[in-house]
């Protein structure tokens, strides 16, 4: 099990809750951005690409308990940028715990383990620590070498300390089905509480624009990643969600379900798309046309969007929409293994190509003459 009991019943309770109102529009995860700045420069975020001005601005601590308070989720999502620069993140966090939130604070992990010790380990605080993939794919992914070494070390450094770990994974074009397997191995082998998992959104901010999925590649990958599983994974996330990103589910987006708040205020309408700012979570929720958001909608936009902050939500309410959602939810956990003839063999032919779209990747930036070659970037170096 990827969430513990007491997580869990409190969420439930809470869906509930919200349904016996009959409030459509629930947030379920705030998504709480302290600060945009970052000490990586992944090619596919389209966070950090602000000016340094914006960059150099931050949260207060009142500023997100307020946010928390304003909108009652039972769960904070903590991203960024890299939360743990945020030279007051532990007072944040605390706050938010005192509070009885159940805060995933997601870090890359290159700092955790200087900063440790301005936490203390409760069941309501996560560290979700950024990986996306094995060791190769990862470096890759974020663009410098040796994260990934730093980020293991840093995990089992919160887990013999007791602290619950858990990881997120983005997942793009190229990524090879069989390396992914071998990655869920080894983080259940670290023995992190769960993973979570998520295609790319194509940030239109973001630098590398030819590595998000469509719709059709993103069903084929999951399908072909989640099938025929020899043991199983714990996934930190709704069951149905992951049987939506196979194609056997179909949900629409619910914006609403994971609501930001940053520097600028209540993002609208989601945490992907800025279509502007609301000054207060009420106004997010009442002054938004929510009919312009979603694939049903036309919206360009979300045409191949699969992301869970859209998604999940959309998952998790039709759990509680009544006897049908909580039997699929329980069959989706129960048939976990998915037999799939069409995925098996694609994955025989993933597992002969391993690290090949990296290769081919990286000689495609050598012969691109916008990249320094190997002689002049020495020359630099030496420079």
């Amino acid at each position: 099990m990827g969430v513990p009991v007491s997580q869990m019943w409190t969420v439930a309770s809470y869906v509930i809750g919200q349904k016996l109102r009959r409030r459509k529009h629930y947030p379920l995860v705030l998504m709480l951005e302290p600060l945009f700045r970052c000490n990586l420069a992944c090619a596919g975020c389209g966070k950090i690409q602000y000016p340094a001005h914006i960059l150099k601005r931050q949260l207060t601590p009142q500023q997100c308990l307020d946010a928390a308070e304003e909108c009652g989720a039972p769960v904070v999502s903590i991203p960024g940028g890299e939360p743990l620069m945020h030279p007051r993140i532990d007072e944040i966090v605390r706050g938010l715990v005192e509070r009885k939130k159940y805060v995933y604070l997601c870090t890359n992990a290159l700092l955790l383990a200087e900063h440790l010790d301005r936490f203390a380990p409760s069941k309501f605080l996560t560290f979700s620590v950024h990986m996306d993939g094995t060791e190769q794919n990862h470096d890759f992914a974020v663009c410098r070498e040796g994260t990934y070494t730093k980020a293991v070390s840093a995990i089992k450094l919160a887990l013999q300390r007791g602290f619950r770990v858990t990881t997120n994974t983005t997942l793009f074009e190229g990524a090879n089905p069989a390396e992914v397997r071998q990655f869920f191995d080894e983080m259940s082998d670290l023995g992190v509480e769960g993973m979570m998992l998520s295609p790319g959104y194509s940030y239109s901010k973001a630098p590398d624009q030819n590595s998000f999925l469509q719709r059709r590649r993103t069903h084929e990958l999951f399908s072909t990643i989640l099938s025929n599983r020899r043991k199983r994974w714990n996934f930190n996330q709704s069951p149905l969600f992951l049987r939506f990103l196979m194609g056997l589910a179909d949900f629409e987006c619910t914006p609403w379900g994971n609501p930001t708040y940053n520097i600028f205020g209540w993002q609208k309408p989601c945490y992907l798309l800025q279509d502007g700012y609301a000054d207060s979570y009420r106004e997010l929720i009442e002054a938004t046309d929510w009919e312009r958001y979603g694939r049903a909608s036309g919206n360009p936009a979300c045409a191949d969007c699969m992301v869970h902050c859209g998604y999940e939500p959309s998952a998790v309410d039709h759990t509680f929409s009544g006897v049908a959602g909580m039997w699929a939810t329980i069959r989706a956990m129960l048939e976990w293994r998915h037999r799939d003839v069409a995925a098996s063999k694609r994955l025989a032919e993933a597992e002969k190509t391993r690290g090949r779209h990296i290769e081919l990747t990286i000689l495609g930036h050598a012969a691109d003459d916008s990249v320094p070659n190997k002689e002049a970037a020495d020359a630099e170096a030496a420079a």
